[in-house]
């Protein structure tokens, strides 16, 4: 019963968390009230990124002529997309279990509770179990954030979970929301011969990327069929009757939308309700825990990491915050983790994938920059995949050519973004991407005709 570490959840945060502890030598359980491998795994990255593959395929054969390739009567066989998403998180579920068992993490299955003492309590099937431990990492993780006037009943007002698993497609849908979530859906549902209407409330859609991003992204969705509303909000949606009418007020007023169902993809809400955060004393601010660098909470021998933070809520954050956390622990002297370098990524089509400053946020910083940008349309591997959309755009100071911010939009961009991310780190200039040799024909010599461009050597535009 006594450990020297417990995790508190098994999502990318907990998991990883528990593995590297055990592989410093730690003696560590894992708490987790569901399935292993937390939301990221079961109900979120992992099963969507199955479904956009799906609509990938589905898009080449309904497009196969392009490509002079003739193709008769193909259809999306709905319930069996699903099935194959749910069978691909349900493998990946399976592969943690046995990632646990191999690093001789114990896994106790139950709804866990921090207690005062170093001690949490499991309870399963009604019965409660204390453990102690030296160390308790909180990663209980996120769930879809509710909007009073958008209340979610699961079947006509839906969050992201039950957007993997419908039975079947409905006509028309409603997404409130443009972030990652609401425009990988948008993109699925889309590509299912469902008419799909996104409301942003910001000025553009995807609103934390750089806006030449955002405007591509609205070109791209146009094109595909996908209407877009920005500068608008979801005033209230009325269930009553078959459908949902959902009240839309916009800029030019009112108007009121049809649909069957609306998918409330507005952000999400940490897990930190009844798992005894008060009882131990452990600080929070707006739904959020408070730590320090190292993911040490207010009170000793507690931390926190992952999306009940509030740092960038990614699965590959709180993956890297946990190693941290659990390094520190070991006596090591692991560098804190540098938010300003860290990638988001977006797998609708086109897709996104962004590191660093956009270049507003660059100007706005009083930095003088050197922009760069090199469209698809002049890449010749883009051109032979049929993906010629979208852009690779890099932004740099140009005093001491400090690589401040790329973003990407396009087929297979993250794939990509890591070259930017690695760089960044390295602290390379400008000039030293531009003379490390890229290959060609590929996408990802699109960086570096963006650099290039930047610094006024481009050639192919």
């Amino acid at each position: 019963m006594n450990f020297d570490v417990i995790v508190l959840g098994s999502g990318p945060g907990g998991y990883v968390t528990a593995i590297r502890a055990s592989q410093l030598g730690l003696k560590v359980a894992v708490v987790e009230k569901e399935h292993l491998g937390g939301i990221c795994l079961n109900w979120g990255c992992i099963p969507t990124k199955a479904l956009l593959k799906s609509a990938q395929v589905f898009e080449y054969i309904s497009h196969a002529e392009d490509y002079g390739i003739t193709v008769k009567d193909a259809n999306a066989d709905f319930p069996s997309i699903i099935k194959r998403s749910r069978d691909v998180a349900e493998g990946m579920s399976s592969g943690i279990a046995y990632l646990l068992k191999k690093n001789k993490v114990e896994v106790i299955n139950g709804f866990g509770k921090v207690k005062p003492g170093n001690k949490v309590s499991v309870t399963a099937d009604g019965k409660s179990t204390d453990y102690s431990a030296k160390h308790i990492i909180i990663a209980t993780g996120a769930r879809s954030r509710e909007l009073p006037n958008l209340p979610q009943d699961g079947k006509k007002v839906i969050g992201y979970r039950e957007a993997l698993s419908l039975p079947s497609a409905p006509k028309k849908m409603v997404i409130v929301g443009s972030g990652a979530i609401g425009v990988e859906f948008a993109y699925f549902y889309n590509a299912m011969g469902v008419d799909v209407t996104v409301v942003e409330f910001m000025p553009n859609i995807v609103p934390v990327e750089d806006v030449d991003v955002s405007k591509q992204l609205q070109r791209s969705f146009k094109k595909s069929g996908i209407k877009v509303m920005t500068n608008s909000s979801v005033e209230k949606v009325d269930t009553k009757g078959t459908g949902c009418k959902v009240l839309v007020k916009t800029k030019k007023g009112e108007e009121t939308i049809e649909c069957d169902v609306v998918l409330s993809a507005v952000g999400i809400a940490a897990n930190i309700e009844n798992i005894g955060l008060e009882e131990v004393g452990i600080k929070t601010d707006r739904g959020r825990i408070l730590v320090d660098d190292y993911y040490n909470t207010n009170v000793n021998g507690y931390y926190a990491i992952g999306d009940v933070l509030p740092t960038q809520a990614l699965a590959h954050v709180a993956s890297a915050e946990g190693i941290t956390c659990v390094e520190k622990i070991a006596g090591h002297n692991p560098e804190p983790i540098d938010y300003g370098n860290i990638p988001g990524c977006t797998y609708a089509s086109p897709e996104i994938a962004s590191v660093g400053m956009t270049e507003a946020a660059a100007k706005e910083a009083g930095y003088e920059i050197k922009v760069g940008k090199f469209p698809f349309t002049a890449s010749g591997k883009a051109s032979a995949a049929g993906h010629k959309d979208g852009f690779v755009k890099v932004i740099f100071d140009a005093k001491y050519g400090e690589w401040l911010g790329c973003h990407m939009i396009g087929y297979n961009v993250t794939e990509m973004i890591a070259e930017a991310v690695v760089a960044r780190k390295l602290e390379t200039t400008g000039h030293e991407v531009l003379k490390a040799v890229h290959p060609h024909p590929t996408m990802s010599e699109a960086v570096m005709e963006a650099v290039a461009d930047a610094y006024d050597e481009v050639i192919h535009i």
